[in-house]
């Protein structure tokens, strides 16, 4: 994939965007075998690879520049906005929805947050796009002051973005690297986003965490079904389930799926995923993967987890181990802290293992690992 803004030094965010694809992901497949010990044992699929261009179905920008001419993208080493609307990154649909978005920070007058100066109002620009090229926009603001002429003139928006089904307003007081706040005021009639996956509608509401890579995140699901199916559980976790892709895809009939979840807003698209699809033996609650696992009287025949980079800890990995789960399919998004895992849980041992290229130019990618007990 060719890049401008990497040429010309504007952007560097794609590390490894000068090595050919297929050696990015051998280097990736290298990397994780040698984190993972290369048992002989352990069977490796083939990996799963991306399109190089066009993958990505959110695009986090930054807002910078000013009222009259907006950047939307990053921020350069002093603090100014750079402006990516051409990144190769995001699909047709996502990359056409900046311009207008850009008017609409001039039609509404909201003044770009300035990080040097420490004042301004726009902060981010958060766009998601579904595989039937439906978008949901959150505008992340440092308060409320613009939201009568955001409301004014969203039916300009509307109109300039006819696929625009959800769009919030976020409130991030903070002058912190932390990329959202605590509320969150939708302003249309739907709140949540339809993610087309494989067979599943998967809804995502606006603080829901969804795969980079719409197209990789179902094969993900679909290899994580095979290998249930073929184990035929009768009873399943999903241990931070999200909106609920995995729980949703091994679900079965008579057999009993429980997804765990701290935020409430993907326990809400995942409850009303999982009703569209008229699954009766799949619930979701909100709670602390952790916790629910410790406070549980009777394990599962089969456990799901797919912790955020950190990994699952000692804790729920020690009481994996103890538990007497016959099997975990764990995917992870750092293969260094699944190395740190897998050491805790010597009695489950990885069988099968696939490497996903989501994140491709990085150095990042995700695994799916199959253990079973000895």
């Amino acid at each position: 994939m060719r890049c401008g803004y990497f040429d010309a030094g504007t952007c560097r965010s794609c590390t490894l965007l000068e090595r050919p694809y297929p050696a990015q992901v051998a280097g990736k497949q290298q990397h994780v075998r040698t984190l993972l010990g290369d048992p002989p044992d352990l069977h490796w699929l083939p990996p799963v690879t991306s399109t190089e261009a066009g993958f990505r179905n959110k695009a986090k920008m930054v807002v910078g520049g000013t009222v009259d001419a907006p950047t939307l993208g990053i921020l350069d080493a002093d603090g100014h906005g750079v402006d990516l609307q051409g990144c190769p990154l995001y699909p047709p649909a996502l990359t056409a929805a900046l311009a207008p978005l850009a008017a609409f920070v001039t039609r509404a007058r909201i003044e770009p947050y300035d990080v040097p100066a420490r004042r301004g109002e726009l902060k981010h620009v958060l766009v998601t796009v579904s595989p039937d090229d439906e978008l949901m926009v959150r505008l992340v603001l440092r308060s409320t002051e613009a939201l009568a002429r955001i409301r004014k003139h969203l039916p300009w928006l509307q109109d300039a973005l006819p696929g625009l089904v959800v769009a919030s307003v976020n409130v991030q007081p903070a002058h912190a690297a932390v990329l959202e706040g605590p509320d969150e005021i939708v302003l249309t009639a739907h709140d949540t986003l339809r993610m087309r996956v494989n067979h599943l509608d998967l809804h995502l509401r606006t603080r829901s965490f969804f795969q980079t890579s719409t197209d990789v995140a179902a094969a993900l699901y679909r290899q994580a079904a095979a290998w249930t199916d073929e184990l035929a559980p009768a009873s399943v976790w999903d241990l931070y389930c999200g909106v609920g892709g995995f729980a949703l895809h091994l679900a079965a009939p008579g057999r009993h799926v429980l997804g765990v979840e701290t935020s409430a807003e993907a326990v809400v698209g995942a409850r009303r995923s999982a009703a569209d699809a008229g699954l009766v033996d799949v619930r979701f609650e909100a709670g602390d993967a952790t916790a629910a696992a410790l406070g549980a009287s009777t394990p599962p025949d089969l456990v799901v987890v797919n912790p955020p980079r950190r990994g699952i800890g000692p804790e729920l990995a020690g009481w994996l181990e103890a538990s007497g789960v016959e099997h975990v399919l764990y995917s992870s998004c750092h293969a260094g802290s699944l190395a740190r895992d897998l050491a805790a849980m010597p009695s489950l041992r990885p069988r099968r293992a696939q490497l996903l290229d989501m994140f491709p130019h990085t150095s990042h990618y995700e695994v799916l690992t199959h253990l079973a007990r000895t």
